[in-house]
């Protein structure tokens, strides 16, 4: 169970590095980014395995992996590289 939230808390903060440093332009500040990244593969790791129960590891941090990736999605903003739009 240790080695679990221990590896879901720092593959979720790898995932969000790999965000941080793949979309700088849509993401806000880069210790937000990482401390959702971190946060969401524990909470991941938490729900996943009140669900499966011991004994399912794997599926456990891919559970966490799948869970951090939503909650970082959710800090993207859209990519506006056409300038403000005219009024109508």
């Amino acid at each position: 169970m240790i080695l679990e939230a221990l590896g879901s808390g720092v593959l979720g903060l790898a995932l969000a590095w790999a965000a941080a440093l793949r979309l700088p332009h849509r993401l806000p500040s880069r210790a937000l980014v990482l401390s959702t990244g971190a946060a969401g593969g524990l909470f991941g790791a938490f729900l996943t395995h009140s669900v499966l129960g011991p004994g399912h590891a794997m599926v456990t941090v891919i559970g966490a992996l799948a869970i951090a990736a939503a909650l970082l999605s959710l800090l993207l903003r859209t990519g506006n590289r056409l300038g403000p739009s005219a009024p109508a």
